[in-house]
């Protein structure tokens, strides 16, 4: 006979038998790790194009490799002391400031000098040269017999695609005397904004091309000390 007290003994029993059951579980699927997507540098401006009417050609920079921020651009003026026409060099944001009225100033992706070649001071841009020729100072060629056949002795090297000059050469005096260091063209697009020289400014060709054609002789270049070690080696 069905009675109230097995009723409910069958159900403690169940609920026993229940809670003693290993319960079945969809097995989860295995995480897939998307990476993100690359960051999507955009295209470069129109004047960073290959220029054909220099006496050399001058490729065009390729793209995703110079970052936005060293683009030759106009900015607010960040040394509003500074006198316009005067060049400021920051070694350690890789710019070089070209100081112009009402506040602004035009603005360079600059690679500068490595560690133990740092220069930095107050010069005076005595000249300009295009398609200059590259006389080694005797002191790189203790460092690098190799260019020996460049010396101010041999004449230097021609201008040319593989001049480290480039396609312009600014020269820094000081008391009236050839500081040896120079703003030239011929940089690496994948070493701008970084200190790998042995103490020039280097910009590219087609961002120096344009500072000749704004600056005028005689004016102050202020090149700032460097407050931090370089990452890379001097290149030349």
């Amino acid at each position: 006979m069905f009675t109230r007290r097995r009723f409910f003994a069958g159900g403690s029993a169940l609920a026993l038998s229940a809670c003693g059951m290993t319960p079945q579980t969809t097995p989860m699927p295995e995480e897939v790790f998307i990476p993100p997507p690359e960051p999507v540098m955009p295209l470069l401006p129109a004047h960073y194009g290959a220029i054909m009417d220099e006496p050399f050609p001058i490729p065009a920079v390729p793209e995703n490799v110079v970052h936005p921020r060293l683009w030759r651009q106009e900015v607010d003026n960040p040394f509003p002391d500074d006198t316009p026409g005067t060049i400021v060099v920051d070694p350690d944001a890789g710019y070089l400031h070209l100081i112009g009225q009402n506040g602004r100033a035009m603005r360079y992706g600059a690679g500068t000098g490595a560690d133990a070649f740092a220069w930095h001071g107050n010069a005076r841009l005595q000249f300009c040269r295009s398609w200059p020729r590259w006389r080694v100072p005797e002191t790189m060629i203790a460092r690098q017999p190799e260019l020996e056949p460049y010396s101010v002795a041999n004449g230097g090297m021609d201008p040319g695609p593989g001049n480290p000059l480039g396609a312009r050469a600014l020269y820094l005096f000081q008391n009236g005397e050839d500081t040896l260091y120079r703003i030239h063209g011929a940089c690496e697009p994948e070493y701008l904004g970084k200190a790998v020289s042995s103490g020039c400014v280097r910009l590219l060709d087609h961002d120096v091309i344009d500072l000749h054609e704004r600056v005028q002789h005689g004016v102050t270049i202020r090149v700032l000390r460097s407050h931090k070690p370089a990452a890379f080696a001097a290149v030349y």
